[in-house]
């Protein structure tokens, strides 16, 4: 039994062996092809789907009635008006809060630099 089974062995890292081996010459050979142009990019299992302009035509308007009922329930939750389209307001920081915050940033980076020039 134990002459079987070293035998199955033997067979098994041959196998792992020639897969390696064939791995490596597909890759040589994909390679080879690529530089002549005249190498398969894309191996397809499935045939390619051919659908005609009206039916392509009928999923574009599905798709967009989707978004368009996606885009009307979140207008309708967060409190949007339908009818005139009005776009809430921007926020406008006043003048002293962005000073504050330049101030804030020059010191952040003073900081940074200062410790970078005392490492």
């Amino acid at each position: 039994m134990s002459n079987l089974e070293n035998a199955l062995k033997e067979l098994r890292e041959k196998r792992s062996k020639a897969q390696i081996e064939i791995e490596k010459l597909d890759q040589i050979i994909s390679g080879i092809e690529s530089l002549n142009g005249t190498g398969v990019l894309h191996k397809s299992t499935q045939p390619i789907r051919i659908i005609s302009a009206a039916s392509r035509r009928k999923m574009a308007l599905a798709q967009k009635a989707r978004w368009a009922s996606v885009r009307k329930q979140s207008q309708a939750a967060i409190g949007l008006p339908k009818a005139t389209g009005a776009i809430p307001a921007k926020r406008i920081m006043s003048a002293s809060s962005r000073r504050k915050i330049a101030a804030a940033l020059r010191a952040r980076w003073a900081k940074i630099r200062a410790a970078k020039k005392a490492a």
